[in-house]
């Protein structure tokens, strides 16, 4: 899995290729995702993309956000969809993650 990143203003945002974050790709998700992770203290994941996410998808979320709070950095989430969001919304997770509209909105929250 190839994953485009880029930097604004010390940020790391990172779009999570769709159209599925599911238990078929949440594994090489967390593969492709660890060197960034490693390397970066703020990281907004842009879910533009994604149409459909499972408890998988779900579980790679909070692994990364765990990882990221382990070294004092944070994780918010952009960009999400309808029935992302509703998915999110159901298992409460909308009260885990900082879930904001745009990337520029989610850098932004890092100030």
């Amino acid at each position: 899995m190839t994953l485009n990143t880029n930097i604004i203003d010390g940020v790391t945002i990172v779009v999570v290729p769709g159209p599925n974050l599911d238990s078929g790709n949440a594994d090489e998700f967390k593969i492709a995702v660890a060197p960034v992770l490693a390397q970066a203290g703020k990281v907004v994941f842009d879910l533009g993309d994604l149409e459909f996410v499972d408890s998988s998808g779900l579980g790679s979320f909070l692994t990364c956000l765990r990882q990221l709070n382990a070294t004092g950095g944070d994780l918010k989430l952009c960009r999400m969809r309808k029935p992302v969001r509703t998915l999110f919304e159901l298992v409460r997770m909308h009260r885990v993650f900082d879930i904001l509209g745009t990337p520029a909105e989610a850098v932004a929250a890092f100030k």
